[in-house]
């Protein structure tokens, strides 16, 4: 791994971003903020982010670089301190259902209200308008209601819920960008805008872009048979992710004249390939069956013919690839992968800290706001501020 990156690159130096949300959206969100140097004050409720329960990764993945404050905002005195953080930040993210946030007295009405110019964005299940603004849900239900598991990912299986929660990484990413784009909407216009993002519309965003708005019953058209899962001779799986014509003709010509049933004619269309693809697959299954995956991936590699093993996230993080490209490095609190971006040489590695405890910069933060010591007492006193809980 690599220990110090040669340059970073913090091109939101000097952003402050007041982060409401927790699980995973919302926090993403800041993250990527918090990567590109923004500073990024999590307000977290007595009982803490509900990620810090969670048995995962979680919470440790997307909350490192942040500031923790611990707020009850049903305290009658916690409108002191919304006031100041919303003077104090660029930007409001919160991750609440619809008039939640108004009713806690952080909706985008009331902090724009004390800071014009402050930035605002929601992220929730469907959005804050609509039959189903109120409605519960997580991952797998914006995935099944977006189409995304109406289709299936493999020639010969059902649809599989990935493992990675995609609609919340969408959603997340989606958060991002817009809040970019009104940030520079600001720059130019000096109009800080409300930004409604709905968890369940990222998905139908990405599933029209791949499907369109009429595919209604299941289909292969996006997939084929060269493009899937294989498990060779030694147990290990192979993702062979042959779509183009020319890794096609690479491939044949690698197998060679021991196995002649990849020369037929019928396979040398994609439109015959798709015809046969369930007979293809099976002549597919027999040829991995019978080597080992190093033997596969060698002759592959030597034919540039495109595919790789199936591993796990810590293989993964070990690969020569990872490793020349310094996509993570060891720090204090373990390794850490920072946003993937390599902008002019210079990664986002810089300053990278632990995922903070619950309320651990609740002193520092009320100080830069302006309270002094008497102040903070009277808060923590009143129940409106927790301090370090370890």
């Amino acid at each position: 791994m690599s220990e110090k990156p040669a340059a970073t690159w913090q091109p939101l130096s000097g952003l402050t971003i007041i982060d409401f949300s927790m699980l995973l959206p919302g926090p993403l969100t800041t993250l990527i903020f918090a990567d590109l140097g923004a500073d990024v004050i999590k307000v977290e409720p007595p009982s803490g982010d509900y990620a810090r329960g969670m048995g995962s990764h979680l919470f440790q993945g997307a909350n490192r670089n942040k500031r923790s404050l611990v707020l009850d905002l049903k305290s009658p005195r916690a409108h002191v301190v919304v006031e100041r953080l919303a003077c104090h930040g660029d930007v409001v993210i919160e991750g609440f259902r619809p008039q939640v946030a108004e009713r806690l007295g952080i909706g985008a009405r009331t902090l724009q209200t004390i800071n014009p110019q402050l930035i605002y964005c929601s992220i929730s299940g469907f959005g804050q308008t609509g039959p189903m603004r109120h409605h519960p849900g997580h991952d797998l239900a914006y995935l099944a209601m977006a189409g995304s598991l109406s289709q299936s990912g493999h020639w010969r299986e059902p649809s599989r819920r990935s493992s990675t929660p995609v609609a919340d990484m969408a959603g997340g990413h989606h958060a991002a960008i817009a809040i970019l784009a009104a940030l520079w909407n600001r720059e130019k216009d000096s109009v800080a805008p409300v930004i409604d993002i709905s968890l369940y519309e990222s998905m139908l965003y990405m599933n029209a872009i791949r499907f369109g708005f009429e595919q209604d019953e299941p289909t292969r058209d996006h997939l084929y048979p060269t493009n899937d899962l294989f498990t060779t001779r030694d147990g290990e799986q192979i993702a062979l992710t042959i779509v183009e014509e020319k890794f096609w003709h690479n491939f044949v010509q690698a197998v060679g004249a021991l196995h002649p049933e990849f020369q037929a004619e019928v396979y040398n269309t994609e439109a015959g390939r798709r015809r046969q693809g369930d007979k293809l697959m099976a002549e597919l299954d027999g040829l991995f069956a019978s080597n080992t995956a190093e033997h596969w991936l060698s002759l592959f590699e030597a034919n540039d013919v495109p595919a790789t093993l199936c591993i796990s996230t810590g293989q993964a993080l070990r690969t020569a690839q990872s490793l020349s490209r310094a996509m993570h490095l060891n720090t204090a609190h373990g390794p850490v992968l920072p946003f993937t971006a390599l902008v002019s040489g210079c990664r986002t590695h810089a300053n990278q800290s632990a995922p903070p405890a619950a309320g651990e910069h609740s002193e520092a933060v009320l100080g830069e706001l302006g309270f002094d010591s008497t102040d903070i007492h009277r808060l923590v006193a009143d129940g409106a501020i927790v301090t370090s809980q370890e």
